[in-house]
């Protein structure tokens, strides 16, 4: 299987506390998308570790395309 796996065709809201760390699923095999529940394991992929700046709602990317992860920026729109 070639990863990462596109695990939605939009991004996913998500209410994220401040200054609280999450995982955000890079591989796409998480069944908690957007974020990482440790399906990754077995391959070379990690999830991606950050600190909401703010306690509002989040669009996290579900396509794993975005270059501005791990927030959505449209790439699953081309």
């Amino acid at each position: 299987m070639e990863l990462p796996k596109r695990a939605g065709d939009s991004p996913v809201k998500v209410e994220l506390e401040k200054d609280r760390r999450y995982a955000w699923c890079t591989c796409g095999l998480s069944d908690k998308q957007p974020l990482c529940d440790g399906a990754h394991k077995g391959t070379d992929m990690r999830p991606q570790v950050f600190t909401a700046a703010d306690s509002k709602d989040y669009n996290l990317c579900n396509c794993k395309q975005t270059k501005n992860a791990p927030y959505c920026d449209g790439s699953h729109k081309r």
